[in-house]
């Protein structure tokens, strides 16, 4: 194609001549001066980018910063050393946890275990921790009155302003093992699911964390009664942007509460809860230790259910830290791929979709 003079200039039929045209005039003094104006822009709203500053500072020390230590995965096992200092080492330490023989053995079963509690304990709290929030908040937009409403809500929310140890040492004290000798009792969820029947008086007295089958019940337990409330703020935010018309007119046709909360509510909050639903599954296999480590800690006959993956990194890393390295890094790929799968169904499904 050939350029032509028409194409970039104006033709003035008074001066009998061609002039710019006055949009490519700002349109290259925009493309001339975009880094000024850029500088204008971020002087003119500084107090809005220096309130940025400590959350980019934060991203960068805790978020990417630490992810050179992920080279460790791919050198050699020398704890002496720091990552620089090491020679690369390919995937060995990948080889080693995912079919291991040799040395590698004992840490390939113990790795395959802690990434089946994982998936089990994360794949469990999906399950039955996701639902409860929008139950809760369900509950709390039938609740007339406001004083009522506001006192179940900050009951609810509380737990999760609780430091994990302080939960931790809660759930322990209500189902701690008993002492003949002392004539100490079990703990008083203990002897409740023991007086109904739910389990037997010697368990209750040799205290449930000291049974591997009831770890994962009291891990959920525990994490529902922590989040749920504080989980339940974002759906009840979308419940009550809901416009009244929509539930007036289901009124009108008949609908009950139930049939309002089927046709009316849930179809509202529907984006929020795919939205949420996708990011709880960004987090399904990032169970942290802490919690883990203290309510099994002091019962070792807890971790065949309890260890998980950043416990058997914690463990391992003073011994090997390449391996540790190297299972972290293949539980986040992981998750990274839960969550690339779980965008593209939802956005297939329903139009919704993180990106």
């Amino acid at each position: 194609m050939t350029a032509k003079a028409s194409d970039f200039l104006i033709y003035d039929k008074a001066a009998g001549v061609y002039r710019e045209n006055p949009e490519q005039v700002v349109r290259d003094d925009v493309e001339k001066h975009y880094w000024r104006h850029v500088g204008q822009t971020i002087l003119k709203d500084w107090r809005l980018y220096l309130m940025l500053v400590p959350t980019i500072l934060v991203f960068l020390f805790w978020r990417y910063l630490p992810m050179y230590e992920l080279l460790g995965s791919f050198k050699v096992d020398d704890t002496v050393k720091s990552v620089s200092e090491q020679y690369f080492k390919g995937f060995s330490n990948f080889k080693g946890l995912l079919a291991g023989s040799g040395t590698y053995t004992e840490y390939s079963m113990n790795f395959w275990r802690a990434m089946r509690n994982t998936f089990l304990l994360s794949f469990y709290g999906l399950l039955f921790g996701f639902p409860m929030p929008i139950i809760l908040a369900l509950f709390f937009n039938e609740v007339k009155s406001d004083l009522t409403r506001s006192a179940l809500q900050v009951c609810t929310y509380l737990p999760k302003f609780m430091s994990t140890v302080i939960m931790t040492s809660l759930v322990m004290m209500l189902i701690k093992q008993g002492s003949a000798a002392s004539n100490t009792p079990p703990g008083i969820i203990a002897q409740l699911l023991s007086n109904i029947g739910l389990i037997s008086k010697e368990t209750a007295q040799n205290g449930l964390l000291n049974n591997p089958s009831y770890f994962r019940a009291i891990y959920q337990i525990s994490g529902i009664w922590e989040t749920a409330g504080y989980d339940s703020i974002v759906f009840f935010a979308a419940i009550i942007a809901i416009s009244p018309t929509s539930y007036e007119a289901a009124q009108i046709d008949g609908a009950n509460k139930w049939a309002q909360m089927r046709y009316v509510v849930l179809p509202s909050i529907l984006s929020t809860i795919v939205i949420m639903l996708i990011t709880r599954i960004g987090h399904m296999l990032s169970i942290g230790y802490e919690k883990v480590l203290l309510l099994s800690e002091q019962h070792p006959s807890a971790w065949q259910t309890a260890e998980v993956i950043s416990t058997f990194s914690w463990r391992i890393k003073s011994s090997s830290q390449g391996l540790a390295s190297a299972a972290e890094m293949m539980n986040n790929v992981v998750g990274m791929l839960l969550v690339i799968g779980a965008n593209t169904i939802a956005r297939k499904a329903s139009d919704v979709s993180l990106y």
